[in-house]
């Protein structure tokens, strides 16, 4: 149903033309109606884009401007313009709810002689595409919106004899209705079981403006930890994140705005969501941590969300692998806070290395910024976190420094494991010791067993007979499994400067050498003092020589 222009009245006439710019305009720029009140200075409807600004015009002409009559509405258009043209608009258009004729189209045009401004006409014809192409502002205008949602309310409660596809049209129909209820909001609905759940939605991005919406919640009794301080991130900040006020939460809900939607609600669930991201004029960012004016530490990130509530305003800054908000209270003195949350699922262990590093800058507490190329973005002075929450971080971060040295030297990139043995503990320390030339002793080394070669000398005697004595030699490759993987080493030798021999072992090599048997023969041989034999890799330079290195795992007992 076409609006009938001759009945609606300039008033009318005026609020369809202001819906319409809005919804063409307000996605790519700024819509301002003026109130003409006190004169609109040549301007009824301004619209900026950048640098260029569009000046609408509204005459309620029914039958036009000729010359044979209504004179003097010429002489007002014209008045119109030149007033409009001292603002230097980029394009000046005049809106009319009729169809001109060619005299009159050649006037309007020719009101741009000499001046630097397009001019355009938005006639009947084009008010008419245009409400065709937005039908949910053509029927927010024209319908009886009570009897066309009486018809398909009876409609509902017909037999629906098409199955499935007479329930999606009918649906379709009431949503129609529905969005004919505004031109500024609708609503979608959903049945789950005996509940019908409603989304309020804005139908342009300046819908909050034009037409605000109060909420007002009135609480029963006091949230949950959890739950108050998603309310204070989400309301009092602007962070985007869904929040769920379940029934026993919520007394009532009163909504302020539209006649249609005001009103108040009890026994209701409240679930509010993020609004669609507004694409951010620059993204890349840095997060930098200050010791007094020296930047200690400066890492890069990319801007996710710039928000504001109702007490302050935050920021959100995502890492590869973890997420930064900012929350910044607007209130003059009051300190920011910050949260850092990481995950280290399937993360290499040199990116979980940055994340951990930042966690440990934060923890540590001290003066951080968040800044971009135009300046800073936000920032605090952060207190220290407790001590325990920053030796687990240390511990941690040493247990992926040893696995990003592992499978840099064995040339292995895979994920950080999920689950590490104390057993795969130690092995893992004890491999970056030995890649870092260091000399370990080895709690899985505590004795060795040895094949004699059939020689015979002093040493050895003095060795079978139970005398300490120095003993060396080597492993074809020192190896550890990990996350399913083989990671190879190398050569390796071991050693002690005081091992002993099993006493039967020794009695029954000494009978073999003295019968001439003695090739073959197997002796086990321990460290003194229930030590560990001591493993350097082969082609390593050691500094320290022999004497091993501690593996100082906390919760571990130091090999000797």
């Amino acid at each position: 149903m076409a609006v009938e222009w001759d009945r609606v009245g300039q008033p009318g006439f005026d609020r369809i033309v202001e819906a319409l710019v809005h919804r063409v305009y307000d996605a790519t720029a700024r819509v301002e109606v003026v109130n003409r009140r006190g004169g609109d200075d040549g301007i009824d409807i301004k619209v900026t884009h950048g640098s260029r600004v569009r000046i609408f015009q509204l005459k309620y002409y029914l039958d036009g401007f000729p010359t044979t009559a209504h004179k003097g509405r010429r002489k007002s258009i014209r008045q119109s313009f030149a007033r409009a043209v001292q603002h230097r608009p980029w394009e000046w258009i005049l809106v009319v709810p009729c169809t001109l004729t060619t005299a009159e189209r050649e006037f309007v045009t020719s009101l741009a002689a000499g001046q630097a401004v397009r001019v355009g006409v938005w006639d009947r014809a084009k008010l008419d595409g245009l409400l065709a192409t937005h039908a949910d502002l053509e029927a927010s205008f024209t319908r009886d919106q009570l009897f066309e949602a009486a018809k398909v309310y009876g409609q509902e409660r017909a037999l629906l004899m098409d199955g499935v596809r007479d329930v999606s049209a009918r649906v379709t129909a009431l949503g129609q209705q529905a969005d004919g209820l505004d031109d500024h909001w609708t609503v979608d609905f959903a049945r789950q079981g005996k509940t019908v759940v409603h989304t309020l939605r804005a139908k342009h991005p300046r819908a909050h403006e034009v037409s605000p919406v109060e909420i007002t919640l009135t609480g029963n009794g006091p949230l949950t930890p959890d739950l108050a301080q998603a309310v204070r991130r989400s309301l009092g900040f602007g962070l985007p994140e869904e929040v769920v006020l379940p029934r026993g939460a919520v007394e009532s809900l009163t909504v302020s705005g539209p006649e249609w939607l005001s009103g108040e609600h009890r026994d209701v669930e409240v679930r509010w969501q993020p609004a669609d991201k507004v694409p951010l004029a620059e993204t890349a960012v840095e997060v930098a941590f200050f010791d007094g004016e020296h930047v200690t530490a400066c890492y890069p990130g990319t801007l996710a969300h710039v928000g504001r509530g109702s007490v302050g305003r935050s920021v959100r800054v995502d890492l590869a692998g973890g997420s930064l908000e900012l929350m910044i209270p607007a209130a003059s003195g009051a300190a920011a806070s910050l949260r850092f949350t990481f995950s280290l699922e399937k993360l290499e262990p040199a990116a979980g290395l940055r994340l951990l590093r930042i966690y440990q800058r934060i923890a540590a507490g001290g003066a951080f910024e968040v800044r971009a190329s135009a300046g800073v973005i936000g920032g605090g002075e952060l207190p220290p976190r407790p001590e325990a929450a920053r030796q687990e971080a240390a511990r941690l971060r040493g247990y992926i420094e040893d696995l990003e040295a592992v499978q840099r030297h064995c040339e292995q990139y895979f994920p950080i494991p999920d689950e590490l043995t104390p057993t795969d503990r130690i092995a893992l320390r004890m491999a970056r010791l030995l890649i870092q030339g260091h000399c370990v002793a080895s709690p899985f080394l505590t004795r060795a067993r040895i094949t004699l070669n059939g020689q015979d000398s002093p040493t050895l005697r003095n060795l079978l007979s139970g005398e300490p004595h120095a003993v060396r030699g080597s492993i074809t490759a020192f190896a550890l499994t990990l996350a399913g993987r083989h990671l190879e080493l190398g050569p390796v030798h071991f050693y002690h400067p005081h091992v002993t021999v099993d006493e039967k072992d020794g009695r029954r090599a000494l009978a073999a050498l003295e019968a001439g048997r003695g090739k073959g023969c197997d002796v086990t041989v321990r460290p003194l003092g229930g030590e560990c034999f001591r493993h350097l890799l082969r082609d390593a330079a050691p500094g320290s020589g022999w004497t091993p290195v501690p593996l100082e795992l906390p919760g571990f007992t130091e090999p000797r």
